[in-house]
């Protein structure tokens, strides 16, 4: 199998390739030509420069190797060209299993103002908004109009916060539309956006499916994600505190009707805005495996990037939903090379120390270590840590104990931010919402 990616999700792969009897080829830049996931690796081999655009994106040079060395599967991991499904097309056309969804699940999902307006055919609550692409000032304020401020911009072609802008009055929206639309297209080469009604204080929850291509299909329980920063998930676990069963259950079958509907295959997850009324609407859904997926790992105990490698292979689900038991309550902190006394101020550089902390309940998914450099180019993200407890007390505990063990040294980390979240008396009542860190935590106190 032929990891097309980098980082921790690399590695995860690896091991979990390694464990089911697979080899494994890692890709790599030039700037990671040291990286762990090169030398975890049964073969690897350089594809490009530094930038992106020349290498992890780089599908002529990734397909090249790919045929050189007749690998059987490749896995995208999550970013990059996980959600491209013209790369996904290509992969199955080369006869080549792609460990993913179709291709036309992909597409039909990975346009979020088209995404809306299936789930609005089928039946599905969506957040008030434009019927499709908005291209111009006066469809903009037509759409605002009928929704009301205050209004939020969104890249059509994309997520991860990049090409969105909140908008309070009508004398903002043109200006907001605008950089909302260069930002997409300099994100996703696609500068189409969509408005939806912005809701107050809502959580953002996500439930995790999983499906076999011969109509096997479960949901794997709900995340919360609502812990933030300008849309980039900080914090997540599951189950999420203070939410009705009731709703999550509701929200579990929508997951599960909307990936029937789509024909979807492969591990999926189906994201929803939460209002303080427990009112839930579709947001949008991520055909990928999520950064956040350890935590249901932890609560089921099922491997999800084994299943979704059994899966691609034309495997049948181990399970069924009947099977599936969730115990307990998990915890990831994303542990960021960035600078939260400085407004999360990027800090790359020499890793001169790394200690990982452990003991019962404790897991840690990272590509780095004592002694490598943290490069410039890519998504700051250093290490994951994922605590599990019988209840959220317990998870929180080992958290907070797991992250005063954690020592990185010759880098800024986020590691003094997540201590300030899990010290909060609101995160501690499960008083979340995506707006929390601008409410609750003090860049001066860090």
């Amino acid at each position: 199998m032929l990891i097309a990616n980098r980082g921790e999700i690399a590695i995860r792969v690896i091991r979990a390739c390694h464990e089911l009897g697979i080899r494994t080829v890692a890709v790599y830049s030039e700037a990671d030509r040291s990286a762990l996931h090169v030398k975890m690796a049964d073969e690897a081999f350089c594809i490009g420069p530094a930038a992106s655009v020349q290498s992890y994106l780089n599908i002529p040079n990734i397909m090249s190797t790919a045929e050189m060395l007749g690998v059987d599967a490749i896995h995208p991991g999550y970013g990059f060209l996980a959600e491209n499904p013209r790369f996904a097309e290509i992969v199955t056309d080369h006869k080549i299993a792609f460990v993913g969804p179709p291709a036309r699940a992909i597409e039909a999902m990975g346009n979020k103002s088209a995404a809306r307006a299936f789930m609005q055919k089928a039946g599905v609550h969506v957040v008030p908004g434009s019927q499709g692409v908005v291209t111009g000032e006066r469809q903009a304020l037509d759409v605002a109009r009928a929704t009301g401020y205050p209004l939020i911009i969104k890249a059509a072609a994309g997520g991860g916060g990049r090409g969105m802008r909140v908008v309070h009055t009508a004398q903002d929206l043109a200006a907001a539309l605008q950089t909302a639309q260069q930002e997409s297209e300099a994100a996703f080469g696609d500068g189409q956006v969509y408005i939806e009604k912005y809701v107050s204080e809502p959580r953002h929850i996500e439930v995790q499916i999983l499906a076999d291509r011969y109509g096997g299909l479960v949901h794997l329980g709900a995340r919360d994600c609502s812990i933030q920063r300008r849309h980039q998930k900080l914090l997540e676990e599951s189950p999420p505190p203070r939410l009705r069963e009731r709703t999550l259950y509701a929200m579990a079958r929508v997951a599960v009707r909307a990936a029937q509907l789509i024909g979807y295959v492969n591990a999926g997850t189906v994201e929803f805005l939460v209002d303080a009324q427990e009112n839930y609407y579709f947001m949008e859904m991520n055909t990928r495996i999520q950064v956040e997926h350890p935590v249901t790992e932890a609560v089921t105990g099922l491997d999800l990037v084994k299943e979704q490698i059994r899966v691609a292979a034309g495997e049948r689900l181990i399970v069924t939903q009947r099977d599936i038991e969730f115990r307990g309550h998990a915890i990831e902190c994303r542990i960021n090379a960035e600078d939260p006394r400085h407004d999360f101020r990027p800090s790359p550089g020499l890793v001169s120390r790394f200690q990982l902390p452990g003991g019962p309940g404790v897991r840690v998914d990272t590509h780095c270590f004592s002694g490598y450099t943290i490069p410039p180019y890519y998504d700051s993200l250093v290490a994951k840590v994922i605590a599990w407890g019988r209840d959220r007390d317990e998870a929180m505990t080992r958290m907070h104990r797991a992250l005063a063990e954690f020592e990185i040294g010759g880098i800024r980390t986020t590691i003094p931010f997540h201590l300030k979240v899990l010290d909060n008396a609101f995160f501690r009542r499960g008083e979340v919402y995506t707006n929390f860190v601008q409410r609750r935590i003090d860049p001066d106190r860090l």
